[in-house]
């Protein structure tokens, strides 16, 4: 059986830090690949300040270039909009069966993970690996079983930053 680590988002646009994340995840996590989930629209975030998805594919088909094992999943482009992880992790485990699948987030995303449609079964079904970010104050979920958090280099830079400097 595979151990694919899934790294969900926008990558609006993808930068350093992502791929920073990505390579300390394939480095350290026991994961053999890792796919970038490319998603269409988060229910958090405005959907009015989202690139294309071609613009935000292309960027980030670029970045991983030469990395083989990463890659890109557009699977939520075919599904219903705004796009749920959970409903992203069931998709995949019918369509890849013989893969286990690992999600990765950052802190922040699992300090606010109530927030998520089924979190509970995000957490009882799957192994979610963790990267740190500043300013996080974990609570109960990151003591969760299934949750490993890492002791990563803390990674300062957002894509909202870097659309602010465009």
């Amino acid at each position: 059986m595979s151990r694919t680590g899934l790294y969900f988002g926008s990558f609006n646009p993808v930068h350093d830090g992502h791929l920073a994340i990505a390579e300390y995840m394939l480095e350290h996590a026991p994961i053999d690949e890792l796919w970038f989930v490319l998603s269409p629209q988060n229910p958090l975030k405005n959907p009015t300040e989202l690139w294309s998805n071609e613009k935000r594919f292309e960027l980030l088909k670029t970045a991983i270039d030469g990395k083989p094992k990463m890659s890109i999943c557009t699977i939520e482009w075919a599904m219903p909009k705004p796009s749920y992880t959970i409903d992203t992790l069931k998709k995949l485990s019918e369509t890849y069966p013989q893969t286990e699948f690992f999600l990765i987030m950052g802190a922040d995303n699992l300090e606010k993970i109530e927030q998520w449609k089924s979190f509970g079964e995000i957490l009882d079904s799957y192994h979610v690996l963790v990267y740190p970010r500043p300013n996080v104050v974990p609570n109960a979920y990151f003591k969760h079983p299934n949750v490993t958090v890492f002791e990563a280099p803390l990674i300062n830079i957002s894509s909202t930053q870097i659309r602010g400097n465009r």
